[in-house]
């Protein structure tokens, strides 16, 4: 497959400044000692003061049938980027799938090998692949599912394949989105996606593959 053209490529090389570094230094970190307790006479501790929480804008309203279970929404979020080149994608249904101060984290080498990732907000994304969707068909489906769930809270490993085109034959890449979902009760969100490419050194495992038939 090619690696000129695949997604991970193409949002880690796209502003190298917003790429973070994740190379952990040696050494231990310093923890400051307890100090002394203090005696009984000492001022009890006072309540900090604290900044009330930015308030988050509201995602657009979702259409009913992308939200009402696992399989819809996961199904929609593959759905809103997937089109031939130059097909308007539907962003305000791509923004209404995600929770107010969902992420987006790309994950990968960069273009010395060490592995850095970068983060988007939905509004973010949108704005950086509108572009390219203008000029690249691109098609994305799972091909491989692992869930794990408890009450409201659900880890997915999807396996993706990348296509310029839903007919080609091959993939041009594949690999693994993570998700992080969410049920309140009445409707799915989407809280977390972060997602890395398939290497030559680094392929999907065999548990993350569709059975062989």
């Amino acid at each position: 497959m090619s690696r000129r053209t695949s997604r991970i490529s193409y949002m880690l090389n796209m502003g190298r400044a917003f790429v973070l570094a994740m190379i952990v230094a040696g050494g231990a970190v310093a923890i400051p000692a307890v100090a002394q307790e203090k005696s009984q006479a000492a001022d009890p501790p006072r309540p900090s003061k604290t900044q009330p929480a930015q308030e988050l804008p509201a995602s657009p309203p979702a259409k009913p049938a992308d939200v009402s279970s696992i399989d819809a929404i996961m199904a929609a979020t593959y759905d809103v980027i997937s089109g031939p080149a130059g097909q308007k994608r539907d962003w305000d249904r791509f923004r209404s799938l995600f929770l107010p101060g969902a992420r987006l984290i790309a994950a990968g080498p960069g273009k010395t090998g060490e592995i850095g990732a970068r983060v988007f907000t939905p509004d973010e994304y949108a704005k950086l692949a509108d572009p390219y969707f203008q000029k690249n068909g691109f098609t994305e489906g799972e091909i491989s599912r692992h869930t794990d769930r408890y009450g409201h809270i659900v880890q997915i490993f999807s396996t993706y394949a990348s296509r310029h085109d839903a007919k080609d034959a091959v993939p041009f890449a594949r690999g693994i989105n993570s998700f992080q979902l969410m049920f309140d009760g009445t409707r799915w969100w989407v809280v977390t996606i972060y997602w890395e490419e398939e290497t030559v050194a680094n392929p999907v495992p065999k548990e993350f593959l569709p059975a062989a038939n």
